[in-house]
C-alpha cells in the first residue's frame, strides 16, 4: 500500500528572531550589556539569547572571559550578514511608521537638554507645524539612529564633520550663581566660602574651569552632588551654591537675571551641542524643517 503524504508536512525552523537581534547587537558592540542597553533588556536576557541561537547553529559565536566576550571567527563571519539584515529590517519599520495618517516625530535628547534647552524651541516648532505631534525621550547615552526609531537626536559631542551632524553651539562653561550670592562668591576666597554644586554626570566641569583659569581650591570636588542637571540649576538659583554652569543650557536664566556669571572667564569642553541625524534615505520629509527650527 502507498503510504499517504501529509498534506501540512513539517518544515524547518529558523532560530528565533529576538535571538538573532540580540546576537547582532551583541556581536556590533561586542559587549553584552551595551546590546542589553540598546535593546532595553537584561545583559542575562542577552546572554540566554545567544546561547539559543549558538544551541540552534551547533557552534559557539562568542568566547566569554573575565573581561567580557569576544566573537569567534564563526561569529565574525555571520556579523555583517547581520548587520545587513537588521539594517534592511530598521528601513522597513521606519516605511511602515511613515504610513501613518499624522506624522509623529520622535526626538532623544540628554535628559539635561530635555529638560533645560528643547521646550521653548519645541514650543515654536509645534506652532508652526501643528500637523505634527512631537515625542521626546530622555537617554543617558545616544541612540544608535541607524536602528531605533528616533527622527533626530540632541547630544553634547565632537563634532565630526559628517552630514548627519549638525553643530548648534560650542559647549562651553563658567561658575555661575543666585544674585543673592554673587558677592560671597566674588570675594577673594569666595569659592572657599560657598558650596559647590556638582553634576553628577559632569564630574570633570570644575576641576576643567579652574585649571583653565589658574585658580586652585582645597577640595574641588566637595558639596552637594546631583543626579540630574536642571535639579543643579534649581538650587543654584535657590542660593545653595555656586554651580558650573553649560552657557547654552543656562541661557534664558543668565538673560532673566536669575543666575548670574560669578567670573567672566569661560572655558570650552571641548565638546559641541549637537543634532544627529539618521541617513538621508531614512529622514522623515519634515526633518529639514524641524532641524531648522531647532538651530535657528
Amino acid at each position: 500500500m502507498a503510504s499517504k503524504m501529509s498534506v501540512a508536512p513539517k518544515r524547518p525552523k529558523g532560530p528565533p528572531l529576538n535571538a538573532m537581534r540580540a546576537f547582532e547587537a551583541a556581536a556590533r558592540h561586542v559587549s553584552f550589556v551595551a546590546a542589553a542597553e540598546e535593546l532595553n533588556v537584561t545583559p542575562g536576557a542577552i546572554s540566554q539569547h545567544v546561547k539559543a541561537l549558538e544551541g540552534w547553529a551547533g557552534t559557539p559565536l562568542f568566547r566569554r572571559n573575565a573581561q567580557g566576550v569576544e566573537l569567534t571567527r564563526e561569529g565574525q563571519l555571520l556579523i555583517a550578514d547581520f548587520n545587513e539584515a537588521f539594517d534592511r529590517l530598521a528601513d522597513a519599520a521606519r516605511a511602515l511608521r511613515n504610513l501613518q495618517p499624522k506624522a509623529e516625530f520622535h526626538i532623544a535628547a540628554l535628559p539635561a537638554v530635555a529638560q533645560l534647552w528643547l521646550p521653548k524651541r519645541l514650543r515654536r516648532i509645534r506652532a508652526q507645524l501643528p500637523n505634527i505631534n512631537f515625542s521626546v525621550t530622555a537617554l543617558e547615552t545616544p541612540p544608535g539612529l541607524s536602528r531605533e526609531l528616533f527622527d533626530l537626536s540632541i547630544f553634547f559631542a565632537l563634532p565630526d564633520g559628517s552630514p548627519n551632524q549638525i553643530v548648534v553651539c560650542e559647549d562651553e562653561i563658567t561658575p555661575v550663581c543666585a544674585p543673592t550670592v554673587l558677592l560671597r562668591a566674588q570675594r577673594p576666597n569666595g569659592f572657599q566660602d560657598v558650596p559647590l554644586l556638582h553634576d553628577q554626570t559632569w564630574k570633570g566641569d570644575w576641576p576643567k574651569w579652574l585649571q583653565s583659569n589658574g585658580f586652585h581650591m582645597r577640595d574641588e570636588n566637595s558639596g552637594p552632588q546631583f543626579s540630574l542637571y536642571s535639579l543643579a540649576v534649581e538650587e543654584a538659583k535657590a542660593g545653595a551654591g555656586i554651580l558650573m554652569g553649560h552657557l547654552c543650557l543656562i541661557e534664558d536664566d543668565i538673560a532673566s537675571g536669575s543666575l548670574t556669571a560669578v567670573n567672566t572667564q569661560s572655558c570650552p569642553t571641548g565638546l559641541s551641542l549637537v543634532i544627529q541625524l539618521p541617513r538621508q534615505s531614512r529622514r522623515r520629509p519634515e526633518t529639514d524643517r524641524v532641524v531648522s527650527l531647532l538651530s535657528s
